[in-house]
């Protein structure tokens, strides 16, 4: 069992940035995949990004891949999202996900947070 509870959302001017975390409980959060996705009003839960169990593969959208980074803390049982050039179009609730297969898509995760919301303006 995992429990996730993310932070660090806000409101921000386009351009800025943001630094999501991700705090995970239990002592078994290296073995997890860790993943981001975010959901915009209207609209389905789509992926963001993802990094492996120990940090060493992370890949992200293509539309986010030039600004945002995701990584680990495995001491510290915590996955961040540093979130650069913010656009208007970021705007969303975010969420980040455990699985120990993790993907690409939002169906193979096990474990969700509650979401942060992000709110960009122009």
């Amino acid at each position: 069992q995992v429990q996730l509870v993310e932070s660090g959302g806000g409101l921000v001017q386009a351009g800025g940035s943001l630094r999501l975390s991700c705090a995970a409980s239990g002592r078994t959060f290296s073995r997890y995949t860790m993943g981001w996705f975010r959901q915009a009003p209207g609209k389905g839960r789509e992926f963001v990004a993802t990094v492996s169990w120990n940090g060493a593969i992370a890949y992200g959208a293509d539309s986010v891949k030039d600004r945002f980074t995701i990584s680990r803390d495995n001491a510290k049982n915590t996955v961040y999202l540093q979130m650069n050039s913010l656009k208007p179009e970021d705007t969303a609730v975010y969420y980040c996900a455990a699985d120990l297969a993790g993907g690409l898509e939002k169906g193979n995760y096990e474990y969700w947070g509650q979401g942060t919301q992000v709110t960009v303006s122009s």
